[in-house]
């Protein structure tokens, strides 16, 4: 399994983080990173935040940490707690924020932390912290303790597909497509891409199709490819579907390159995305400097959640030094839960937009570890890893998720910064969980949710 995981890390992520760094694509989009890639103040002026009233008790260790970013709405609650000033209202007054050209490049950077010139942590895919902590996806498999502080965001994903592929019924359910990937498989596969293997993105498509009755390993080809290359691809017409964040699928309509077939909030709703996770030696040595860096991101997520402040959210993503959008409008109508889908179909429900701090369900910012589990379930659902994660009712996987996630940092940081009780959650699990196809998640009973889907590679 060490070899397995080294062999797709190192060969696959160094292509992926090769091909972001040199590929100048689709001026005007996330593919297209400015020169400076730190971050910074945008076209749209921050407000200013006086420092908070910080007793010696929770004043930070340091101000200074250096987190990075995908440009991708997940993103959204760094850079804004960075440009409005949240973080230096709670003492973090020198947070660099680094934009990172790969998943691949962001996993290399926090391998070698800010002091080697990389990254103390940031946002990530999911489990992406629980395999970095294991070594399984880092250099020689050395094994670098990450925390999970909380989640940023829940939904803002989808399955895009080339536009040659319309009216063919390749939608969110998959019946009558089915015919065609077999097809297609005879000759040229249809092919699927997404950012990082194993983690949240490769997880949706897989799960997509898999309730569709088609075996991602079987009968489609799947790639790992930078975002920006997709994009590309699917122009020339070499790609024929991508999991894609926002803004991504309102730039692939407008530019009549593809369609959405389905969205991630389709899939299952309210469901976990990106999660800020940091160097567990970093969080060690400064503790309080930790929970001021969760302040500012919970306040950011209850800014974010106003949805009268979404404009103004726009246009600071769409800065140059962020996500380097032609438009903010690329932004603007997905973030109302506005959707072109671009087959005909058009989404106007505002539950279906991106959330940041609170949902139907609850908390989003909170990191419940029942979330984090479901993940580590899904690598030994596809053979990731191995079976012994989930045996005597996922023991091994509970012990990692134990390491890993640190929601009491959360509750401690929450209850300084005055979060009513109210919306700090009392249990670490968020209970049965339910997607579009009918099938339940317990985390009480992972093993009952394997049996029950009909497309896996582990033997349950």
């Amino acid at each position: 399994m060490t070899e397995f995981f080294n062999q797709i890390s190192r060969r696959k992520f160094i292509f992926t983080a090769g091909v972001s760094a040199s590929a100048v694509l689709l001026k005007g989009c996330l593919g297209n990173p400015p020169e400076n890639l730190t971050g910074g103040s945008t076209k749209a002026q921050p407000t200013a935040q006086s420092v908070a009233n910080i007793s010696s008790e929770q004043a930070p260790e340091t101000t200074t940490v250096k987190l990075g970013y995908i440009p991708i709405v997940e993103a959204a609650p760094l850079i804004i707690a960075k440009e409005k000033g949240f973080f230096a209202k709670y003492g973090m007054t020198d947070v660099g924020l680094s934009k990172q050209a790969s998943w691949g490049a962001a996993r290399d950077n926090v391998e070698i932390g800010s002091a080697g010139g990389g990254i103390d942590g940031g946002q990530w895919q999911m489990p992406m912290p629980h395999l970095i902590s294991e070594g399984l996806i880092t250099k020689g498999n050395q094994k670098i303790p990450m925390y999970v502080l909380c989640q940023l965001v829940t939904h803002g994903n989808g399955i895009a597909i080339a536009n040659k592929h319309q009216g063919k019924g390749i939608s969110l359910q998959l019946a009558g497509a089915k015919s065609l990937f077999k097809e297609l498989k005879s000759s040229t596969p249809f092919t699927a891409a997404f950012t990082f293997p194993h983690v949240n993105q490769d997880l949706w498509i897989r799960y997509w199709l898999a309730a569709g009755g088609l075996d991602p390993d079987a009968d489609v080809k799947l790639l790992t490819v930078p975002a920006a290359q997709t994009v590309a691809n699917m122009k020339t017409g070499t790609m024929d579907a991508f999991s894609t964040g926002d803004p991504w699928p309102y730039r692939l309509v407008q530019d009549k390159i593809g369609y959405v077939a389905a969205l991630t909030a389709e899939i299952w709703k309210n469901h976990p995305e990106e999660y800020l996770a940091m160097r567990g030696d970093w969080v060690d040595k400064n503790p309080k400097a930790t929970k001021a860096i969760l302040k500012g991101i919970m306040e950011a997520q209850q800014w974010l959640d106003n949805f009268d402040n979404r404009k103004e959210a726009a246009q600071i993503l769409a800065g140059r030094n962020y996500f380097n959008l032609s438009s903010p409008e690329i932004l603007a109508d997905p973030y109302q839960g506005k959707y072109d889908m671009g087959d005909g179909r058009k989404i106007d429900d505002k539950s279906m937009a991106a959330y940041y701090w609170k949902d139907e369900k609850g908390s989003v910012s909170y990191p419940y570890k029942s979330h984090d589990l479901w993940f580590i379930v899904e690598n030994v659902r596809w053979g990731f890893l191995p079976k012994d994660y989930i045996d005597n009712n996922a023991a091994k996987a509970k012990e990692l998720i134990n390491k890993v996630n640190r929601e009491d940092i959360w509750k401690e940081a929450a209850k300084e910064a005055g979060i009513a009780a109210a919306d700090i959650p009392t249990n670490t699990s968020r209970g049965v969980e339910e997607f579009f196809d009918g099938i339940k998640f317990d985390p009480e009973k992972p093993e009952e949710y394997l049996k029950n889907l009909k497309i896996k590679k582990v033997s349950v």
